[in-house]
């Protein structure tokens, strides 16, 4: 009985030292992953906490089955995006920001600051995030159609995306920009406005995504002094060449996006020498021979 009573007293004392250096870790993974500057920040925005709920690590292991490779449904620059499902059977979309330095740990909570500050229904909307573990969380509503660049650029899809279908899409686009910095609380500067950040539902609504880069500008100003980011392509030439940030530049921006859906055209090919010829008909008014065909001639050519 002394030797068993020993042993269960030498396991407690073991779990318990297990268990309070899992809390130590998380408590400084918090404060790694800017758990102190999201506080402060959403204290000077006069927001709480409740804005987005904090998950727990365990509760998005389990969504996403441990991380799995096959739930990946989206990698880029900042990070890798998981498809979850919570306990209530919700489709969520959780993104795993990558092992990084400082300067991105605070573009990660500025993520979290501007969405707290955005309600637009083509916005993707922003269901909490989680700091407890080594590389911070997001946790996105589930928008289950893809991005509009897959359905621009796969033959199979773009098929389907009728005149009216674009003509919405880049409605709903513009809709987003005009609200960022015309009604927003403090305006806000996107940065990153390209077709692969546009993500479509099952009916083809458009909900704009990824403001990792995005900037608030105070009231009294009209333009930012920024290192330059954002995709090149879409990138506005004034802002690479000046680095002063404007709304004008998220403009810019979206009026690739809008040659996209007019031609299907990737957005390289703008500013491709060797395909400069192919933008000719544009200098010439003959729009019609470079718009995608599956649009060129059906309805209304005006």
């Amino acid at each position: 009985m002394g030797t068993i009573v020993l042993l269960f007293s030498i396991g407690s004392l073991y779990f318990g030292y297990k268990k309070r250096k899992l809390i130590k870790f998380k408590e400084q993974y918090f404060k790694q992953n800017g758990g102190l500057l999201l506080q402060q920040q959403l204290q000077e925005c006069d927001r709480t906490t409740k804005v987005a709920k904090l998950f727990s690590a365990e509760e998005l292991e389990k969504a996403t089955n441990n991380y799995d490779e096959g739930r990946i449904i989206g990698q880029g620059g900042h990070g890798t995006v998981y498809k979850g499902s919570l306990p209530n059977n919700m489709a969520v979309a959780i993104k795993k920001s990558k092992l990084v330095d400082r300067s991105q740990i605070e573009q990660f909570i500025n993520e979290v600051i501007v969405l707290a500050q955005i309600n637009n229904r083509n916005v993707v909307k922003l269901l909490g995030c989680c700091l407890e573990t080594e590389v911070p969380l997001l946790v996105y509503e589930f928008v289950n159609n893809g991005t509009l660049f897959d359905h621009l650029h796969n033959p199979n899809k773009s098929s389907k995306l009728s005149w009216e279908t674009r003509l919405r899409i880049a409605s709903k686009i513009a809709g987003v920009l005009s609200y960022l910095y015309s009604i927003a609380s403090t305006p806000i500067i996107h940065r990153d406005v390209k077709s692969a950040n546009i993500l479509l539902d099952a009916n083809y609504t458009a909900k704009v995504s990824d403001f990792g880069a995005s900037r608030l500008v105070p009231l009294d100003q009209k333009q930012l002094s920024t290192m330059v980011q954002g995709t090149w392509g879409y990138l506005d030439p004034e802002y690479f060449h000046t680095s002063q940030l404007t709304e004008k530049s998220d403009v810019y921006s979206f009026g690739v996006v809008l040659v996209e859906l007019l031609t299907g055209r990737r957005r390289f090919l703008l500013t491709d020498q060797k395909n400069s010829g192919a933008w000719q008909p544009l200098r010439n008014d003959k729009l019609f021979q470079i718009v995608e065909e599956v649009i060129a001639y059906k309805g209304n050519k005006e």
